[in-house]
């Protein structure tokens, strides 16, 4: 495949497109081209419905077990049919190979940042008949406002059911969401909310209920079991006299999505997702601004943030998560996922590659999910695991079953060719530029040749290319985003 475009990418419109997607690849280059400049990109972006994505709308009919609903998954699992575990597996599943294949990247990125902090565990064995919906939920509202997506996640079933929201009431109010709305979801531990404020957040958010088990599979408002009088929180003061606290909850989410200290901890996040781990003061300043003045609305919060000065000198300062760098070498490699026909198929099997890694999508079991700042994903066990993948997945040693896997022998240019010029061929074809001076010298020593030395198309041996392009896969050029 041609990687002329990638190759013609200016080092800002590179910087744009690799925050904002799975891993560089040609399409998207050429994309970026069509667009006119990676900020154009960004903002056709920001209009996913906009988008075509035949490879994304491929994907989604991939797992029929997706298509069900909370009553049918359980159903099927009481019947013995499928286990909603396996429907979280797929769930799993299409999510890497959305991020892996959509056009809609931007998208992507954005469901995945709202999710983690919005977090419900995949595994949660009472919330994972829902999660699936919760994830469509996110998916709808993750491009239009903070508040709409507070009001809708915060009284989700699956969220109900997670932080046991599901079955408290004004006799026996369950603090475990009020509290967490407060210090994981909004204003922050640094909100300046007390003690009394969870317990407040607690009653206004009673009456939600969902039964699993009995009598029957329903989610429901309960007015009986709704908290009446008045609540005062952080600010926000409501009679809440009707026993239906429906719309004096929605009221109560909304100042907390407009909260200051809200807009501050949203910009924050958002900052050291898609900037730097550590964002300046005016950074979160501005985007937390553009949030306000915007009523939390979405776009304009992230183009206040791409349109900083600071995000443009922050190129290549952010590692990647180990889910993230499955994704971009799959994306590097050329692997292209078919239709999955069996368990033994790559869209399937990936599922046992990355969940390996220790950062499978919606995993993390508490509430705060997985750490945003590089520093958690720096250990030794972490850069091991990603030498091991790499070289795994360009060899082509598995999975391999219903993809396309670019062979070893096509990373090479026109034989022969020295050392140099066969590790800047193959690092024009992962990445679209060529390697660091140190990293060209790593990848050499690697290989214990000299840079200079002519090599015939007999002498380069399999071993020799999966050793270039595994190393040019495990250099920072790879791990840094």
């Amino acid at each position: 495949m041609s990687t002329s475009a990638l190759r013609a990418l200016s080092g800002q419109d590179r910087h744009v497109a690799r925050r904002f997607s799975g891993g560089l690849t040609p399409e998207l280059a050429r994309d970026v081209d069509r667009a006119g400049s990676g900020r154009a990109w960004f903002a056709e972006q920001l209009r996913p419905g906009r988008i075509g994505d035949r490879a994304g709308d491929a994907i989604d009919g991939w797992f029929p077990s997706l298509r069900r609903t909370p009553e049918q998954i359980f159903d099927r699992q009481v019947n013995d049919v499928q286990g909603a575990w396996d429907v979280m597996g797929d769930l799993s599943r299409w999510t890497v190979a959305r991020r892996i294949h959509s056009r809609r990247q931007l998208h992507e990125q954005l469901v995945d940042f709202w999710s983690n902090l919005l977090h419900v565990p995949l595994m949660d064995d009472s919330a994972w008949f829902f999660r699936v919906d919760y994830d469509r939920v996110i998916r709808k509202h993750a491009l239009r406002s903070f508040e709409d997506l507070l009001i809708r996640t915060t009284v989700h079933p699956a969220m109900g059911l997670f932080l046991d929201n599901a079955v408290s009431t004004k006799e026996a109010p369950n603090e475990n969401l009020g509290r967490e709305l407060l210090e994981l979801h909004t204003v922050g531990v640094d909100g300046g909310y007390t003690e009394r404020d969870v317990k407040h957040s607690s009653r206004m958010l009673t009456g939600y209920r969902v039964d699993l088990w009995w009598p029957k599979f329903r989610a429901f408002y309960d007015p009986k079991a709704h908290h009446t009088g008045r609540i005062k929180v952080l600010g926000f003061v409501h009679p809440n006299r009707d026993a239906d606290g429906r719309r004096a909850t929605r009221a109560y989410l909304r100042h907390l999505a407009q909260h200051p200290a809200t807009a501050r901890r949203i910009a924050h996040r958002l900052c050291v997702r898609f900037v730097h781990d550590d964002p300046s003061n005016d950074l979160v300043r501005t985007v937390a601004r553009a949030y306000r003045r915007n009523a939390s609305a979405i776009r304009p919060t992230l183009e206040a943030m791409v349109d900083h000065p600071e995000f443009a000198e922050a190129s290549r300062q952010k590692i990647r998560t180990p889910t993230e760098d499955y994704v971009a070498t799959v994306r590097a490699l050329g692997i292209e996922l078919h239709r999955p026909t069996s368990e033994d198929s790559f869209a399937n099997a990936m599922l046992w590659q990355y969940g390996e890694l220790g950062n499978a999508p919606y995993e993390w079991p508490a509430p705060n999910g997985y750490p945003e700042a590089g520093a958690a994903w720096t250990s030794a066990g972490r850069i091991l695991s990603g030498l091991d993948l790499h070289r795994t997945l360009a060899a082509g040693w598995w999975p391999t079953e219903d993809a396309r896997v670019r062979s070893l022998e096509e990373w090479l240019p026109a034989m022969p060719a020295s050392v140099g010029e066969i590790i800047d061929h193959v690092s024009g074809l992962l990445f679209g530029e060529p390697p660091s001076r140190g990293v060209r010298a790593g990848v050499a020593t690697a290989l214990g040749l000299p840079l200079e030395q002519v090599v015939p198309a007999s002498q380069m041996w399999s071993t020799r290319t999966l050793s270039i392009v595994a190393s040019l896969l495990d250099s920072p050029t790879h791990l840094m985003r």
